[in-house]
């Protein structure tokens, strides 16, 4: 921890989850100076939660020697940016909805609160800091592969949000119209297909049915510990019912990515979450599967890449959106 002050430009940013809320103050490169991670204990109710993670952003600024021009949040569900307002969080016990957090926030860290939903904040990240990084006039189509998936579009250099900050809600792309139920309510969601419940699923359907020695013998014969790691891991090491599974999902991704790739043809698919995790097996899969789908134009050029931030893409964008006056 320095004990000189920081001169530079520096931002607050709060990635905000079901579990844990991360804190960390970083600079204009992208360099994280200090951080702190607290339980998000959002049983308490979103005021007190807010407040925890106001005195945790002081004790981070105060770690870091250095004052914030702002602060940024990421938060998982609907926000409205403009006055700083949740509107609802289902992932967090009593819905947040309608919590004023700017105005509960600022008057705790004395500067500028901005929102935006988490996966929008991850993209962001992604562009500022990660795989879009130095493409000043980048097309980037960005999906979190995870509990859900969601998405993030950019535009020649730009977070596209919609008049609600909603744009990008990629895991709702129908890829089978009379398909599984989502959680959404529609029918055949990418979401139903290619998440990270929606793959263990799948795993757990092959394990107990005898399909899956390798996999057993990974979680110790217990099904609840499942996971998209443990199928990438056990399709490596010769279970070809999961690595089909694992296949079957990937193709079902390829759909949703090559309907972004007709619709605004980007320079750059960015996948995060820990489906993605999975690796070569998911990745050569998609590729290949696109370049069959794709047959309108060139795909020369097109890159689709791991995300270079992993699991500080939500933080590290929460801060640029400081760093940036919160896109207003």
């Amino acid at each position: 921890m320095s004990t000189q002050p920081f001169t530079g430009s520096v931002g607050l940013g709060v990635d905000l989850g079901g579990t844990f809320a991360k804190i960390g103050m970083v600079d204009s490169e992208g360099a994280i100076l200090a951080q702190e991670s607290i339980p998000t204990q959002s049983y308490e109710g979103p005021e007190q939660t807010l407040r925890r993670i106001g005195e945790a952003a002081n004790r981070v600024r105060q770690k870091a020697c250095a004052q914030p021009c702002a602060l940024g949040m990421g938060v998982p569900g609907l926000v409205d940016r403009r006055p700083g307002v949740v509107k609802f969080c289902p992932n967090l016990e009593g819905g947040w909805r309608n919590v004023k957090a700017r105005e509960i926030l600022q008057p705790l860290v004395g500067c500028p609160v901005y929102l935006l939903n988490d996966v929008r904040t991850a993209t962001l990240g992604e562009l500022t800091f990660g795989r879009g990084r130095g493409a000043a006039r980048e097309t980037m189509v960005f999906f979190a592969l995870g509990t859900g998936i969601g998405g993030g579009v950019v535009i020649d250099g730009q977070l596209r949000l919609g008049p609600l900050g909603s744009a990008g809600e990629l895991g709702h792309i129908t890829v089978e119209p009379a398909g599984r139920r989502c959680g959404c309510g529609n029918l055949g969601c990418l979401e139903a297909y290619a998440s990270g419940p929606a793959l263990s699923g799948d795993g757990v359907r092959l394990l107990r049915s005898g399909q899956a020695p390798i996999l057993r013998e990974i979680v110790g014969g217990d099904p609840g510990k499942v996971d998209p790691k443990a199928m990438g891991l056990a399709a490596s090491k010769g279970d070809e019912a999961i690595r089909a599974a694992i296949i079957a999902a990937a193709e079902y991704l390829a759909v949703g990515v090559a309907n972004m790739i007709v619709a605004i043809h980007p320079d750059l698919i960015v996948f995060g979450g820990g489906v993605a995790g999975i690796g070569p097996l998911l990745f050569d899969t998609v590729r290949s599967a696109v370049a069959r789908r794709v047959q309108m134009m060139p795909l020369d050029g097109i890159r689709i890449e791991p995300s270079a931030l992993g699991d500080t893409a939500g933080l590290l964008g929460a801060a640029a959106l400081a760093l940036q006056g919160g896109l207003l």
